[in-house]
């Protein structure tokens, strides 16, 4: 994804003055692993206010995604190891936190239905950052990436889930995901199935 997002611009700002301190890009990449799973605890509780909390930890989740990237770029302390740590971060966090919304909803009209749908669109964000992963391990490093328009990219879609849960929309995100995951998943591997299919 791009790296210059209105996202990471705003994120810089606050990184900039890390920059010259002992905080590894890695250090942030485990806060943002821990924000986003206990994100994802926190939507499974159900419950408004607990989904307003939810949303909350997962947003800041989100901008310490982009808040590693930055520090390590920033700082010159960037290494193949802590890329492939912050893609299997984003991995567990994106796809956990439509489970834990899934699970959360269970009382709620779509009841255990939520949670299967959950774990759908869970999945199927997980394959899409394998392919990620794949695809860079034969390519290297952005060999994956998609063209941002207007300062927003695909990987920036992910703000919109504690939006809809916010507004109420929560049963129909949860459906829609399950639906719409596993279709972006497909356009993944049709765009880039040629190289996913070469050998390593």
């Amino acid at each position: 994804m791009s790296h210059n997002t209105w996202i990471h611009r705003i994120v810089r700002v606050g990184v900039r003055p890390l920059v010259r301190t002992p905080l590894m890009p890695n250090h942030v990449t485990t806060l943002r692993l821990a924000a986003g799973l206990g994100a994802t605890a926190v939507y499974a509780v159900g419950g408004p206010a607990w989904s307003m909390w939810g949303g909350i930890i997962f947003v800041v989740s989100v901008l310490l995604d982009r808040a590693d990237g930055e520090l390590a770029r920033l700082a010159d302390k960037r290494s193949p190891g802590g890329h492939q740590y912050d893609l299997m971060a984003d991995t567990i966090c994106n796809a956990a936190i439509f489970i834990g919304i899934g699970i959360g909803l269970r009382h709620g009209p779509l009841s255990l239905w939520a949670a299967a749908l959950g774990v759908v669109a869970g999945l199927a964000v997980a394959l899409v950052l394998m392919m990620v992963l794949r695809l860079e391990a034969l390519d290297g490093s952005r060999a994956a990436e998609l063209n941002s328009a207007a300062g927003f990219d695909a990987d920036d879609a992910i703000l919109l889930v504690p939006i809809l849960v916010w507004v109420g929309w929560a049963d129909w995100m949860i459906f829609g995901a399950a639906i719409g995951a596993p279709a972006f998943a497909l356009f993944m591997y049709l765009k880039f199935r040629t190289r996913l299919k070469r050998p390593a």
